[in-house]
């Protein structure tokens, strides 16, 4: 297998709970380097971007809403497998449906306030990554 990277998001309701250490604690046990992290205020345009690919579904606008409801936590993530090993990790979008010990089975209050986002494929983790971080903030060391 070859070394990924992906792109994780604390959402407002992770910095809310006060369970930034404990997820970071959890992607860092699970094997991952971290090689980017800031802590940032989303506006609703800059949310809007993010997300354009959802631009056309019904919970978009709750979606943008939430994510500029406060500060959020992106992190450029590393290791082999990156993007299924992270998408394991966090649980299903629903954490009625994500298998216990996940990270929102264990945390999230609902399928639209589910603690952290997660990258769905290789390409897409590149561009979600480079959408927070130039790549020169990005540490290729982290060893």
């Amino acid at each position: 297998m070859a070394i990924e990277r992906t792109l994780a998001i604390l959402k407002p309701d992770c910095v809310r709970k006060n369970l930034i250490g404990e997820v970071i604690r959890r992607m860092q046990d699970a094997g991952f380097k971290v090689l980017a992290l800031k802590m940032i205020n989303l506006s609703k345009e800059e949310a809007g971007g993010f997300y354009a690919v959802h631009r056309e579904r019904p919970f978009f606008g709750e979606l943008v809403d939430f994510m500029s409801s406060g500060p959020c936590v992106p992190i450029v993530l590393e290791k082999e497998n990156a993007v299924a090993d992270f998408r394991t990790l966090i649980g299903a979008t629903d954490p009625a449906e994500a298998e216990a010990g996940t990270i929102r089975h264990d945390f999230a209050d609902n399928k639209g306030q589910n603690i952290v986002h997660g990258s769905d494929s290789v390409e897409n983790g590149r561009l979600e990554a480079n959408y927070y971080f130039p790549e020169v903030e990005i540490v290729n060391n982290a060893s």
